[in-house]
This record gives C-alpha cells, sequence and structure tokens, in this order.
C-alpha cells in the first residue's frame, strides 16, 4: 500500500497545473497565437514549464505508488505524458509550438478530468 495522503497531494498539484495549463491556453486559438508575438511565446513558455512540472509529478507519482495507481486510468497515455516532460527539459530549443497546441488542445482536458476523478477515488 501506498501513502494516499501524499499521492493525493501531488494529484493535487498536478490537477492545479493542468487548471492552469487550459487557462493559460484558452485564448490560444491557432499555432500563431503562440508563434506570432513575444507575448504569445511567454505564454508557450509558461504552458511547457507547467507540462514539465506535470510531467515531473507524474513520475514522482509513480514512484510513491510503485507505478501501480496510474496504470488503473487507462484514458490517458501517462507514459507519453512523462515522455513529455523529457523532451521539453532536454530538447527546449527545439519545442514544436504545433506540438505543444495539440497537447492543450487534445490531452490535457481528458487528463486533468481523469486526474480528478483519481484524487475522488482516493479521497
Amino acid at each position: 500500500m501506498f501513502d494516499k495522503s501524499l499521492a493525493i497531494e501531488v494529484l493535487q498539484q498536478i490537477h492545479q497545473a493542468t487548471l492552469t495549463i487550459l487557462n493559460r491556453f484558452a485564448p490560444v486559438t491557432s499555432v500563431e497565437v503562440f508563434t506570432g508575438s513575444p507575448a504569445g511565446m511567454e505564454k508557450l513558455d509558461s504552458i511547457c514549464m507547467l507540462l514539465i512540472a506535470v510531467g515531473e509529478n507524474l513520475k514522482n507519482l509513480d514512484k510513491i505508488t510503485s507505478g501501480n495507481l496510474l496504470p488503473k486510468y487507462r484514458q490517458v497515455d501517462w507514459k507519453k505524458a512523462k515522455g513529455l516532460r523529457d523532451i521539453i527539459s532536454h530538447h527546449y530549443f527545439e519545442i514544436d509550438a504545433d506540438a505543444i497546441y495539440h497537447v492543450c488542445n487534445t490531452y490535457i482536458p481528458p487528463m486533468q478530468q481523469t486526474i480528478r476523478q483519481i484524487i475522488t477515488d482516493l479521497s
């Protein structure tokens, strides 16, 4: 068994990060919003930082739960979510704005909902 209160704390951090990502991404209607101005690039940078934090906390959650919690929630590709952290961190100057746009538009909403469900299930 794992420390549920610690797992919930980490999940709440991830949940808050996904909410912040969605909030910052809300006005982004195209990749050009990211790439077309210094303000857009700042938005892209801030979202990437949160994606790094999410990936890192998912890795920490796996350590806390001995890798037994996330596989129960197959609606999210957790391996890719954790891998995105590595890509952004180690290849920062090669970040593809199209890919980040796609991640925010397609994968973050269901991840946010799933994280909320995991918190509910553990509480």
